[in-house]
């Protein structure tokens, strides 16, 4: 049985998978957890919002990232929620040190890494038994990916099905149009679209589809509007409404916005 929202938790009473001081007691967990004074772990996120708390590595000691993730797996284990426990910004050698502390532990979750998009993250043996929308994602350049990489994991980790395409940005046009077809066909709930330079391609997607769109503004450019800033404006100042815009490689943050368009939608399905 997994619970991943306060609606599952009720469900399962109702159903009678779960007695009603169990449901008591997962429901009365303490909201947040002190980390020897270096966190506050808000625990009960993922049953207010169906989101956990994504703990941000970068900037972190591995001392203070294996105490938190540690945290995280002792409250999994003792609440009985089985939701994914998520690290973003990853560097190599801290995904290559959580691995020796934790991988080879009897654990409720399991260590994995997505190399690609610098995530970590401890998952049960099955992610998602229902699958919470469609989510399409497109990348205007080669250089785009690895930022489309955080959106596409979380995704994945938080259980909604997903079409990807690469390299399909402005300087061609003709690139996009199979594409297109098939992401109509695939009818997703939004569409993530990971840009730099100009970053024209998200206004161009909006003002062909029905659906909403979300920008991705990428640190690919260089000179005047370096570092991504260039792509944001031009996101901010886009023509064709139905665009939302999340910050500089936000990636993580797009994949969330789209999936919790794509669960709202599949609860009206």
């Amino acid at each position: 049985m997994i619970l991943r929202s306060t609606r599952d938790v009720l469900e399962a009473v109702r159903n009678g998978d779960l007695s009603v001081s169990k449901a008591e007691k997962v429901l009365k967990l303490d909201a947040l957890s002190i980390v020897d004074e270096i966190a506050r772990l808000d625990l009960n996120r993922h049953l207010r919002r169906g989101v956990p708390e994504i703990i941000y590595a970068k900037g972190k000691s591995l001392k203070q990232l294996e105490s938190i993730a540690a945290t995280l797996l002792r409250n999994s284990r003792r609440s009985n929620i089985s939701t994914p426990i998520i690290l973003s910004k990853v560097s190599k050698d801290q995904a290559t040190f959580l691995e020796s502390r934790f991988s080879n532990k009897a654990l409720p979750l399991k260590f994995r890494y997505f190399e690609a998009a610098n995530i970590v993250a401890f998952v049960p043996s099955i992610l998602s038994p229902k699958r919470t929308g469609r989510v399409a994602l497109i990348s205007a350049g080669t250089s785009d990916i690895a930022v489309l990489n955080e959106s596409e994991v979380i995704l994945e980790l938080l259980g909604s099905r997903t079409i990807r395409f690469n390299d399909v940005g402005i300087a061609a046009l003709k690139r996009l149009s199979s594409p297109l077809k098939q992401i109509e066909r695939f009818d997703p709930d939004s569409i993530i679209v990971a840009a730099g330079m100009e970053a024209a391609l998200p206004s161009l997607i909006a003002g062909l589809s029905s659906v909403p769109v979300i920008g991705l503004p990428t640190s690919v450019g260089y000179g005047y509007g370096k570092n991504g800033e260039a792509a944001l404006m031009s996101m901010l100042q886009a023509c064709p409404l139905g665009i939302c815009v999340v910050n500089i490689d936000g990636g993580v943050a797009a994949g969330i916005i789209a999936w919790l368009i794509a669960n709202r939608s599949s609860q009206r399905d």
